[in-house]
């Protein structure tokens, strides 16, 4: 059975920090490129990272370029999005997604995550 699932997320203050995964099970996430993002309340969803699976190649909105960071474990068949510095407007429900062809976060995904809520709050 294919799935993505995230986990990691949580309640913190601002200026705290997260780390998001993205496990894998069914597929080598690793032949995918994959897109996190996030999706607050009353707002629509939003591309917020995204890394290549032919170069390794990362991208980040201007909202959180310079704060967050993606990676691969390919041995863990898992993605992660590491969260610094974080801000009250980033509170949203974070997803990640898969797909062997995307070529950015505006590209469309296959595979999707259940989501995992983020909330930053003192």
């Amino acid at each position: 059975q294919v799935q993505l699932v995230e986990s990691g997320g949580g309640l913190v203050q601002p200026g705290g920090s997260l780390r998001l995964s993205c496990a894998a099970s069914g597929f080598t996430l690793a032949n995918y490129a994959i897109g996190w993002f996030r999706q607050a309340p009353g707002k629509e969803r939003e591309g917020i990272s995204y890394i290549s699976n032919s170069d390794g190649s990362t991208y980040y909105a201007d909202s959180v370029k310079g704060r967050f960071t993606i990676s691969r474990d390919n041995a863990k068949n898992t993605v992660y999005l590491q969260m610094n510095s974080l801000k009250p407007e980033d509170t949203a429900v974070y997803y990640c997604a898969a797909d062997p062809w995307a070529t950015g976060w505006h590209s469309i995904f296959d595979y999707w995550g259940q989501g995992t809520q983020v909330t930053v709050s003192s």
